[in-house]
């Protein structure tokens, strides 16, 4: 049996997934909702979902009550209760029911009625449509007020609604099929959710300008439902073969034009003796850069800085990088001034320093005022001052959400930065690896603005290391799966280590020449306490020496399933990480391997060995390559002729 604590870093209980059919028609049942809702192999939506959110946006998780499932060939019904209970003690408690039929017709209706006044951000539906081969496509979009609009879902990421005052929304899943989806209760909009790197289009009930968070009045019914229709479902013949048997082939390819991107991780004031104690790590790790966070609101001051002095020393070859959370309370060139000073004394010498104000950290939805901010012109004016000869960098220290909507000057720039984080608005694995999808969306779209300037990006932890969008992140003692959590414990899993893979896989082709995928230590980190390490050190290592090195492209049948970079080393030998990025165990094929090729796996196996720093050790290469839940493979090939 699999030992949860070596996959997830926690022995929580992963959700049940009950698949329900109805002919050609299947959807999978987890916690009350619907995922991955199919016809004929065809995913239509990603998910239709009936949520409960707080008023920092935290999602309520209660456990569903005096469920019952009834199925036939050509149909099946749901039904269920569940209450969610407030901090102040009141109660919302809903009915639902699902239904779905052969001829591709599915609806989900829910009754919520809170005892007395409820608080809340949100509730009601969300219907996720999934970005792979939708976006840029053709949209129907039917509004509350009967208008129909001939639409498409966006290509480039959105940085407001695309669509609001939504009834029902129909589009084309595959050729030949048509599905319309509509939603009653309440007036919908759609968001372009692949901006908090969700592999979704979500529109959900209540629109966003309306005030939030609202109160439901005690003892009065809220009625929602959506329904699903599906035309042309008797005449399709189904999904092409997508070679879904066998495993999963890989092909290398010729290199790519840009390089690998150069390696680093992030490194909190509170981080920073845990990362002292273990001077042996950080040599080992060799990092391109090093990105230190200070951020004077939090009490970080001179103390921090110097002991940011002391860790750079430790690694003489890394980029110090200093990244600077401006208060804003006073006027920019006296506050960079001051820290400044404070560097200066420290030792610290960054080389280069990214600068953003604490305002730019809070979330603006639509219908928000901007919160005050001092004119960046002026900060980058400033901080050219203070620090002079420094790179400097501009942008987010918050998501790419953020430097979307709102789009900085680039004159007084060096480059452009932002972060990502795949648990803003759900925790589950399924969906933390999803996430990867969206990955070249947000770093095409970033392209598309930043008019070539430079690109880094991170970091790009699991955990939440800030939430825009509410006033905290949101605790998570327990080690669950968590949204908005700063402690996500799948990063000191294999789960950490397979995403790691799957996110580099994601960067190939784009501009990003710096990335910050991890911290060094903490609830983020590499380095563990009591000594050892995650999974994910070996791949972040892996990660740094081949920063900069020439990529070549990796194909994979299964993106999905199996998903890899590859990188020729200094000594022109080719090296090939791949990752499972599921729960079960994968056969995979990288074609054209040649005589002497090398292996090293990283999996639950080998988890107690390789936390003691070392990367399991080389064997011949066998095929197919048999690659256990979220494991991790290191490939070494001989030069290519």
């Amino acid at each position: 049996m699999a030992d949860a604590l070596k996959l997830f870093g926690t022995r929580e209980e992963v959700a049940p997934a009950r698949r329900l059919r109805a002919g050609r028609l299947t959807a999978d049942l987890v916690s009350g909702n619907l995922r991955g809702i199919a016809f004929a192999g065809v995913e239509v939506l990603r998910a239709v979902s009936y949520v409960v959110r707080d008023r920092d946006w935290g999602t309520y998780d209660p456990p569903i009550r005096d469920l019952h499932v009834e199925e036939g060939g050509n149909r099946f019904r749901v039904r269920y209760r569940a209450e969610v209970e407030a901090p102040d003690g009141a109660r919302l408690a809903y009915e639902a029911t699902i239904e779905g039929e052969a001829d591709g017709r599915l609806s989900f209706a829910v009754e919520a009625r809170p005892d007395r006044p409820f608080e809340t951000n949100r509730c009601g539906f969300c219907v996720l449509h999934p970005i792979e081969g939708v976006a840029g496509t053709p949209l129907r979009v039917e509004h509350t007020d009967g208008r129909v609009e001939e639409a498409r879902f966006p290509d480039r990421i959105e940085p407001w609604q695309p669509f609001q005052d939504i009834r029902a929304l129909t589009h084309d899943p595959a050729l030949g099929l048509s599905a319309t989806c509509r939603m009653e209760g309440d007036a919908f909009e759609m968001e372009d959710q692949r901006a908090w790197s969700d592999a979704s289009y979500k529109t959900y009930v209540r629109p966003l300008a309306k005030p939030w968070p609202y109160r439901m009045e005690a003892g009065v019914a809220d009625r929602q439902s959506v329904t699903l229709r599906i035309e042309g479902a008797e005449g399709f013949a189904g999904a092409e073969s997508r070679d879904e048997a066998g495993p999963v082939r890989l092909r290398l390819g010729a290199p790519l034009p840009r390089p690998m991107p150069r390696f680093g991780p992030a490194v909190a004031p509170e981080e920073a003796e845990a990362v002292l104690d273990r001077p042996e790590r950080l040599a080992d790790l060799a990092p391109a850069f090093l990105l230190f966070h200070l951020d004077p609101l939090a009490g970080h001051g001179s103390g921090a800085l110097e002991a940011f002095a002391r860790i750079a020393a430790l690694a003489p070859q890394a980029e110090r990088v200093l990244e600077l959370v401006l208060p804003g309370r006073d006027d920019p060139q006296a506050e960079l001034a001051d820290v400044a000073r404070m560097v200066e004394a420290s030792g610290l010498r960054p080389q280069a320093l990214v600068v953003s104000p604490d305002a730019d950290r809070r979330s603006t939805p639509p219908g928000s005022a901007w919160p005050a901010c001092p004119p960046l012109d002026a900060v980058y004016r400033a901080a050219r001052a203070a620090f002079p000869g420094v790179t400097l960098g501009g942008g987010m220290v918050s998501y790419f959400t953020e430097l979307n909507r709102k789009r900085v000057p680039l004159e007084g720039l060096d480059f452009v930065t932002h972060a990502t984080n795949p648990i803003v608005h759900a925790a589950d694995d399924l969906s933390v690896m999803q996430t990867l999808e969206a990955i070249p969306f947000i770093t095409r779209s970033t392209e598309g603005f930043v008019d070539a300037k430079p690109y880094r990006l991170g970091p790009t932890t699991i955990g939440m290391r800030q939430n825009p969008y509410g006033s905290r992140t949101m605790p998570n003692p327990d080690g669950r799966r968590v949204p908005m959590a700063h402690d996500d414990p799948r990063a000191r899993g294999q789960f950490g280590a397979a995403f790691l893979v799957g996110y580099a896989a994601r960067l190939a082709g784009s501009a990003v020449e710096a990335w910050a995928g991890a911290s060094l230590a903490g609830p983020h980190g590499l380095f563990l306490d009591g000594g050892g390490v995650a999974p994910a050190y070996h791949v972040a290592r892996g990660l740094a020496a081949v920063g900069g090195a020439e990529r070549l492209e990796l194909r994979s049948g299964r993106r999905g399933t199996v998903d890899g970079f590859a990188a020729r080393r200094a000594d022109g030998r080719r090296e090939v990480w791949l990752a499972n990025l599921t729960p079960e165990t994968q056969d995979a094929v990288l074609e054209g391997i040649a005589p002497g090729a090398t292996l090293s796996l990283l999996d639950e196996a080998a988890f107690d060995a390789a936390a003691g720093g070392a990367m399991p050790p080389e064997r011949p290469v066998e095929e197919p390559l048999r690659l256990p839940p979220y494991a991790v493979a290191r490939l070494v090939l001989a030069q290519a002729l």
